[in-house]
């Protein structure tokens, strides 16, 4: 199973984030000194893709951008001698191989995904959130991968939520066959907490294969009248099969807003020439915790 795509969605509106998203893209949000998309995009390259889909709408082409050289820019810099920040946006636009095409409907993420089936052509492929940020030893999507190829099947992530988030995401049961990877027996999209089967909860991380596409087009409108991913892949649990594994890390959802926050201080106390000012203007802020 050879993975080298990543299909990554990011046509949504940002409702959550609303008023900061009315006209920039959820996605490029800053968190501390890079765009929240650049950390989804770098984790790929750590796992190895070398192409990213982006599947974008009318309004995003800022993020192709991003990925893209800035010439005027880079001339400024230059002619400044500013050789360090050149380098930086540089290496930006040299990233990865960027491939976009448009969900010309918000029907969903399942929708989204099937927009990239002609792009997409190898056995299997990687699928981010292009808002969830996941950090860890290992790249989250590479923990993915690596189960996906020993055992030749589709691979979800998921990490157990607290009972009053359960009703946010799709939510799997499943047996445990070995530590920390379950064979699933059903899926359900965002049920109410009382009925959820257990809180092992759908993060934005997959590896699918082919027969996913079949099944999104088969899919009808579900939770939100929107082509659910999550409906989907209920079709390959109970046929082909499918793995969920738990994964690893750290992960911060960028349209929760205290999520996004405290990713913010996550990585600027990951630089060690800002770390202790930042400590010092946010200790009166918490007198309570110092």
């Amino acid at each position: 199973m050879n993975i080298r795509k990543v299909v990554i969605p990011v046509a949504g509106w940002g409702t959550r984030s609303l008023p900061a998203t009315k006209n920039i893209p959820k996605e490029m949000l800053p968190v501390y000194n890079k765009p929240a998309v650049q950390y989804v995009v770098e984790e790929a390259m750590r796992s190895g893709m070398s192409d990213v889909v982006f599947v974008t709408n009318r309004d995003k082409k800022i993020i192709e951008d991003h990925f893209d050289h800035n010439l005027q820019l880079e001339s400024i810099l230059e002619r400044a001698g500013k050789k360090p920040m050149l380098d930086v946006i540089r290496e930006v636009a040299n990233m990865v191989n960027i491939i976009s095409i448009r969900q010309k409907q918000q029907l969903g993420l399942g929708h989204a995904v099937l927009c990239a089936k002609h792009v997409v052509s190898e056995e299997a492929f990687g699928v981010m959130v292009g808002d969830d940020l996941m950090f860890g030893m290992e790249p989250g999507l590479r923990q993915l991968m690596d189960v996906a190829v020993a055992e030749r099947l589709p691979v979800v992530g998921v990490m157990e939520v607290e009972p009053d988030k359960v009703s946010r995401y799709g939510i799997v049961a499943g047996d445990e066959i070995s530590p920390g990877t379950y064979r699933v027996t059903s899926l359900v999209e965002k049920p109410a907490a009382n009925k959820a089967p257990s809180r092992l909860a759908i993060v934005g991380r997959y590896v699918l294969t082919q027969d996913i596409f079949p099944a999104l087009e088969k899919t009808a409108p579900g939770a939100g009248g929107e082509i659910q991913l999550t409906d989907a892949l209920s079709t390959l649990a109970s046929g082909r099969g499918l793995l969920a594994v738990k994964m690893r890390g750290m992960r911060f959802d960028v349209g929760d807003w205290v999520e996004y926050l405290t990713a913010n201080i996550y990585f600027a106390l990951q630089d060690e020439e800002i770390r202790d000012d930042l400590v010092k203007h946010l200790k009166p802020l918490l007198p309570w915790k110092c």
